[in-house]
Formats: C-alpha cells, sequence, structure tokens
C-alpha cells in the first residue's frame, strides 16, 4: 500500500478514530472496583489516585511513564509489587471490539486510516498488532498535544494528507468531536458500536453490518 498522503495514493478521504473507549475497552471502571475492594477506598478514590492531578504530562509526553507510576504509588500507598499489579490490570489485557477493528481494516482500502488517542508512551508496543491495522497511530505523548486541543487533530490530518472536509473523526468525548467539527471535519460520538458502523459505512460507502469475522489478539 502506498504511503498514506504520498505520490500513488488515491484514497482522498479519511478515518480518524479514537483507541480507549471506542477500539479498546476503558479498563478503568472493573480495574478502580477491584482495587477498591483490595485497598478500602472508593472507586472514585482509586481511579483519582491513577488518572488525577497532572497526569496529562504523560500524556503529551512531559513526563516518563515509570516516573507516573511512582506517583501513584505515593497517592495510594502502594509497594512496588502491588503498583505493578495495578499496572498490569489496568493496561496489561486489553480488549478490543472486533467488529470495530475489522471495519477499519475493511475501509483502509478505499480510506486512509488513522487512530488518534491520548495514550501513554506504553502504547505504541502495548497494542503494537492494532496499529499496524491502520495508515499511522497519532499518539499525544508521542505529539506533545492531547484531545481536544487542535493541534492533534491537524497533526494527525497532515500526517494523512487530506484536508478536514474529507475527513470522519470517531471518538467517545463529545468534546472531542466537537473540536474536529470546528475544525470542518464530519463527527460521530462513539455510543455503541452499530451507530458507529453505520456512520463509518454511510463515510465510506463500504459495508460493514453484515456477519464478521471475530477475534483479535496482541
Amino acid at each position: 500500500m502506498s504511503t498514506p498522503g504520498g505520490r500513488g495514493d488515491t484514497r482522498g478521504r479519511a478515518l480518524l478514530i479514537d483507541l480507549g473507549g471506542v477500539l479498546v475497552a476503558d479498563a478503568l471502571p472493573t480495574t478502580a472496583e477491584v482495587w477498591s475492594r483490595r485497598l478500602g477506598l472508593t472507586p472514585q478514590d482509586v481511579a483519582e489516585g491513577i488518572y488525577g492531578g497532572d497526569e496529562d504530562q504523560v500524556l503529551i509526553g512531559r513526563m516518563s511513564e515509570p516516573d507516573w507510576w511512582d506517583v501513584v504509588a505515593r497517592r495510594l500507598g502502594l509497594d512496588a509489587a502491588r503498583t505493578a499489579a495495578l499496572r498490569d490490570d489496568l493496561t496489561g489485557h486489553p480488549v478490543y471490539d472486533d467488529a470495530l477493528v475489522d471495519a477499519v481494516r475493511a475501509v483502509r482500502p478505499v480510506v486512509r486510516t488513522a487512530f488518534v488517542s491520548n495514550a501513554w508512551p506504553h502504547t505504541r508496543t502495548g497494542l503494537a498488532t492494532l496499529l499496524s491495522r491502520a495508515d499511522a497511530a497519532v499518539l499525544s505523548c508521542e505529539v506533545g498535544v492531547a484531545k481536544p486541543d487542535p493541534g492533534i487533530y491537524r497533526c494527525a490530518l497532515e500526517t494523512l494528507g487530506v484536508a478536514a472536509r474529507d475527513a470522519l473523526f470517531v471518538d467517545d468525548r463529545e468534546e472531542n468531536v466537537a473540536t474536529a467539527r470546528r475544525l470542518g471535519m464530519r463527527g460521530h460520538v462513539h455510543t455503541a458500536t452499530p451507530e458507529t458502523l453505520a456512520a463509518v459505512e454511510e463515510f465510506t460507502g463500504v459495508p460493514l453490518r453484515g456477519d464478521a469475522p471475530g477475534g483479535h489478539g496482541e
């Protein structure tokens, strides 16, 4: 396949799609519930211990992931073994929406594709197989800006070589989709797989809602 946006690539439109909460299930609710019982805290306390404060510094690459987990350990009173176990529960066992993963693969011959995600550094290696199924992966921790900042959207469009008017952006957060729309993209807020498949199908013209093969792992 031609380099996205390069000579010989005749795909004039693009699908930009989020990872966490769309293609990959959000592990935080279950993890917070399990660890709240272990630690005698509320699930909200655990979630805030993991993601509170300056977590955005990890998302934009200004703090290393190991340094951030040191902060989490201090907040929650964890030793090294428990910190490693919490980290594994949160990031070590991704669960994929197979129908949407199949859809990204199915539309790739027709439109350019990019994953656009507010992501920690482990994402590039931890989701390597999934990331290989799109033309590009634009990760906040690598480009230094996170959604809903317009910069990450522009980076994705430039990487794919398409104009905003020729792109569909899919995300599970309304504020992230709102930015895409302000930039001139079509936007779809993901709430359920059938509706998202319908939106991608309408945009690309590729039938997606028939029987699809399942089973994706890393």
